[in-house]
């Protein structure tokens, strides 16, 4: 089995203090601000901190295995070959009402702005505006162009999105079956990771601060159980994760001119797996008080495969396509409208296209067409205002890292994934986190005042996901395939600068929204995305003229086999 991520205590401290050089005194300051995942050791009825001795036998509890867990629950929902063109104009009933509710909001917080006594100089402060109860709360749809690596195949596109990886042509043959993923990935994470460890009953959303103190709720009995992953549609995902998934119902794929088996499958289940979705499928204690042990699922991953038959049969404009999106945009509008029924815990679904397809209705290579999909992100009341992870741009330290934030490329949804679901970064991750699509967290100074953190908490998140990228280079570069020593020390001068600025970040007194937690922001978004612009250099460039001169050396010892 390859290298993998640990949740063991102090992982993420280690990660800090061993690849980004950062003392003692600014780790504490970030552990102060509650952006570290506490650890505690269970022994018996009694709660300890994690740097007591630990027999076999203790367990431990955390509110996440880096940084606290940022939801209760995530579904994906992959619509094969959702180019970003289908779901900006021809889902009407679910992304695109919306998006038109989200324009509303953005209208209304505006005028509110204007006219409301709060921006007054003496009432107003950094965090304030995010409490005034008639500013109606942004960034709870938001819609993306979701960019691919090649090949835009299925096979590794499902890889990549689960492993943070590069695959390349060469991986090709895995399409055709038997192409199990061993490489570390937030799927099997969340298979092996027990539950109490990744803050399964510590995620909340506007209801609380995000990283309180574990509840007694938490106790270990056996939970793990009860949390559960379920799957349904392109039986690709068992192919690659064939045990990791709880409840798993995979249909066949490859038939493309089937145009509605796996849909009807997905549509078959969906209801079922919805009501098991997430904490808020539990209901409420009774009048006991006795601990509901119905099983939910956190992670529920459904993929729709019509669209992408339906455009390799038909091509993308035709009355076959426009009926296949009407079904998608009705099983779409279900899932919305149970996700907006979670209030009191946040929950997000991600509806995504594995690839684009061209015109002729086909995918595999890197033309615009098929390398843009879409990614749309819907979150529930329970996240309360995602305005404040929209806010960080990266514009601190110039245009090539607001390019970094603009673009998201599909491998960056694992990192994200990982910290959403309090989980390390898989291993070998080259994707780095989209701070847009993280709830903003709050701490509470004092058990009482609750501050908002999070120009800190984004710039934690970047700092870790940088020093696991560049623990990762740095290991392959020495022990496999030693890797450009040009590029290589351009990343470490741009790691170092956004080290720095954290560092400067850190010694501030207060000022949890500084110019200088901006610019480490800035720097480690720069330097992520310079490192999958160094991994697809790497892995994914092919010399054209030396496979041309492959296939003529085949050719002709082909021939030289013919008997004349």
């Amino acid at each position: 089995m390859p290298h993998i991520s640990t949740c063991e205590p102090d992982s993420a401290r280690n990660l800090l203090y061993d690849v980004l050089d950062l003392g003692k005194e600014n780790i504490d300051k970030i552990e102060s601000l509650g952006i570290l995942s506490k650890h505690h050791l269970i022994l018996g009825d009694k709660k300890v901190g994690h740097e007591n001795s630990r027999k076999a036998e203790d367990d431990i509890q955390a509110q996440g295995c880096w940084m606290p867990r940022r939801v209760d629950a995530v579904a994906l929902i992959v619509v094969d070959a959702l180019r970003f063109d289908f779901a900006l104009e021809h889902l009407p009933k679910s992304i695109g009402k919306r998006l038109l509710l989200e324009q509303e909001r953005i209208s209304r917080r505006q005028d509110s702005v204007k006219n409301d006594e709060m921006w007054s100089n003496d009432k107003r402060r950094d965090e304030s505006w995010i409490e005034v109860d008639d500013v109606p709360p942004l960034g709870q749809s938001q819609l993306y162009q979701f960019v691919a690596d090649p090949p835009t195949v299925t096979m590794q596109r499902l890889k990549g999105l689960t492993t943070g990886g590069l695959p390349t042509f060469a991986d090709i043959s895995g399409s055709f079956g038997g192409a199990t993923v061993d490489e570390d990935s937030w799927v099997q994470q969340l298979h092996d990771v027990p539950s109490s460890r990744r803050g399964i009953f510590s995620a909340v959303g506007s209801k609380g601060t995000g990283n309180e103190e574990l509840k007694e709720d938490n106790e270990t009995d056996g939970r793990q159980s009860l949390v559960k992953m379920a799957f349904v549609g392109d039986d690709t995902w068992v192919d690659l994760f064939p045990t990791q998934f709880d409840d798993s119902h995979p249909f066949p794929s490859f038939n493309t001119r089937d145009l509605d088996t796996v849909d009807d499958g997905c549509l078959l289940h969906l209801p079922r797996l919805l009501d098991s979705f997430g904490r808020s499928a539990r209901g409420p204690r009774n009048q006991n008080d006795e601990k509901d042990t119905s099983p939910y699922f956190e992670m529920l991953v459904t993929h729709f495969l019509g669209v992408d038959h339906v455009g390799h049969t038909y091509g993308p404009h035709n009355v076959h396509m426009d009926a296949k999106l009407n079904q998608i945009d009705d099983a779409l509008e279900t899932i919305f409208n149970k996700i907006d029924q979670a209030n009191e815990v946040c929950q997000v679904v991600f509806v995504f296209g594995d690839h684009g397809m061209t015109e002729d209705g086909n995918h595999g290579g890197g033309t615009s067409e098929e390398i843009n999909a879409a990614l749309f992100a819907h979150y529930s009341p329970g996240c309360g205002d995602m305005g404040p992870s929209l806010d960080i741009t990266g514009s601190e330290v110039g245009e090539h890292s607001e390019d970094a934030f603009r673009s998201i490329n599909q491998i960056d949804l694992v990192p994200t994934i990982s910290f959403l679901l309090g989980l390390p970064i898989p291993y070998a991750n080259l994707g780095g986190v989209v701070p847009a699509l993280l709830p903003p967290l709050y701490h509470k100074f004092n058990h009482t005042e609750k501050q908002l953190v999070e120009a800190p908490f984004v710039a934690t998140a970047l700092a870790l996901n940088a020093a696991q990228v560049w623990n990762y280079l740095a290991t392959y570069s020495v022990t496999a395939n030693k890797l450009p020593e040009e590029n290589m020390s351009e990343l470490k001068a741009i790691l170092d600068q956004g080290t720095l600025a954290f560092k400067n970040a850190l010694l501030q007194q207060g000022g949890y929204d500084s110019i200088a937690f901006r610019e480490a922001c800035g720097q480690y978004k720069y330097f992520l995305s310079r490192a999958i612009a160094l991994g697809k250099q790497v892995w994914t460039r092919f010399d054209t003229s030396g496979m041309l001169m492959g296939i003529l050396i085949m050719l002709v010892a082909l021939v030289l086999q013919i008997p004349w």
